[in-house]
């Protein structure tokens, strides 16, 4: 493996279907990305259960030393509460273990990252209570998906309201509201792959890998995952506070 380019041990943990992945690189059609390899699980199983076995697994299949790998990449979400919070604690255990830099990722982005193509991107995620959380995307001139709004959580309604244009949507909010969008955007409608629905370690740690070659780092002390809205225990909490 080249040193030139950055090795990244990537976590995702926002959704259900957990992953790992180890990446040489960075996105963009000129950056030399490339997925050394990939662990996905999609399963009920805590993912704190299995995340250590995984990442114990693939340093060992493929033969990587911890001295190797220049950089930890974890979903910073949104997602899962739950999830990002294992995640994210599990990351850091490593960082401040191994003294690798920690990189943090949204969920969306690596989503994104899955689309090519011209039509404008909606990464959206399943945020329950009928909302999903969402953000709209452009290409650049390298090929990366960038930002082209704010990460938002809304109803799919609210959503499908605000898009004049083609688009492309990819998540797992699709199989739950897909036939909504279809319904009320007609051909401006599509829809991603079904495998490229599901969060993945490997698009994280290949945006990471542009983030590392920038100096991009989380700090470790304060880095904290991005939940979008408050929790159920916090809203609880306020409502109590409020009531007091």
């Amino acid at each position: 493996m080249s040193s030139d380019l950055p090795l990244v041990l990537a976590i995702d943990t926002a959704s259900n279907c957990s992953s790992v992945a180890l990446t040489l690189g960075a996105a963009g059609a000129m950056a030399g990305g490339q997925v050394i390899a990939s662990l996905s699980l999609n399963s009920s199983v805590t993912h704190s259960r299995r995340l250590l076995g995984a990442i114990d697994w693939l340093m060992a299949e493929t033969g990587t030393s911890w001295q190797a790998v220049q950089g930890l990449a974890v979903s910073v979400g949104p997602g899962s509460f739950t999830g990002l919070r294992i995640g994210m604690a599990t990351v850091k255990g490593l960082a401040m273990a191994t003294g690798k830099p920690l990189l943090g990722v949204s969920t969306l982005d690596a989503l994104a990252l899955n689309c090519p193509g011209e039509r404008l991107i909606c990464a959206v995620l399943d945020a329950r209570k009928k909302e999903v959380y969402a953000c709209f995307y452009r290409h650049d001139i390298d090929g990366i998906p960038r930002r082209a709004g704010a990460i938002r959580v809304l109803s799919p309604q609210q959503l499908a309201a605000e898009i004049s244009q083609p688009v492309v949507f990819v998540g797992d909010a699709v199989m739950a509201y897909g036939e909504l969008w279809r319904e009320a955007l007609a051909e401006w409608f599509a829809s991603a792959p079904i495998p490229l629905h599901y969060p993945c370690a490997s698009a994280l740690g290949l945006l990471a890998g542009e983030m590392l070659l920038k100096n991009q780092c989380l700090d470790l002390a304060a880095a904290v995952p991005l939940y979008v809205r408050a929790s159920d225990a916090e809203l609880s909490l306020g409502v109590a506070t409020e009531q007091g």
